[in-house]
């Protein structure tokens, strides 16, 4: 399946792109992020380029959705994204993270409610889960707000700087 655009409110979803190098260097040195979010270290350009190349492969053969969400100006507030696609189930992983300057704004909610809907309604999923760190409350209100069911907690399921953290695990539903 082609990379496609969605729209999420005044926010435009598409691909990460080379050009998204140095944004990605400034917006993911960011201390929430780096809380939150095992993998997202980026030291230099190459590893941005790098970054943006594998998440282009992983569109390209079928292992996950994901999208940089742009503000009017094409300013890079985040990314959201499906990912883990299990193609025989029909299930994936839901993720999302925000700039610091387009937190507490609804961004997130508004932008992993296009993806589902681009997962339920386009790719033929049935079921999508979603999970953060028990003390991310940020996180929480995303669940809530794009419709996610609680399930409850992982022991243990995430390694962050060196230490292990319960996350809870949310799902949606296609007949949700």
């Amino acid at each position: 399946m082609e990379p496609v655009q969605l729209t999420a409110g005044e926010f435009t979803l598409d691909q990460l792109t080379v050009a998204d190098g140095p944004a990605l260097l400034t917006v993911l040195d960011d201390r929430e992020i780096r809380r939150w979010l095992a993998g997202y270290v980026l030291d230099d350009e190459r590893a941005a380029r790098a970054f943006v190349g594998f998440r282009a492969w992983q569109w390209a053969n079928g292992r996950r959705y994901s999208w940089a969400v742009r503000d009017a100006d094409g300013a890079l507030a985040g990314e959201v994204g499906l990912r883990d696609v299990d193609h025989h189930d029909r299930t994936v992983l839901a993720f999302c993270w925000t700039a610091a300057a387009h937190r507490g704004r609804g961004v997130a909610a508004s932008a992993l409610g296009a993806s589902l809907r681009f997962g339920f309604d386009v790719a033929g999923l049935h079921r999508v889960g979603y999970q953060h760190a028990v003390a991310n409350r940020a996180s929480r209100r995303v669940a809530e707000k794009c419709g996610f069911r609680l399930e409850g907690t992982l022991r243990g399921a995430e390694l962050v700087d060196g230490r292990h953290h319960d996350l809870l695990q949310w799902s949606r539903l296609a007949t949700d």
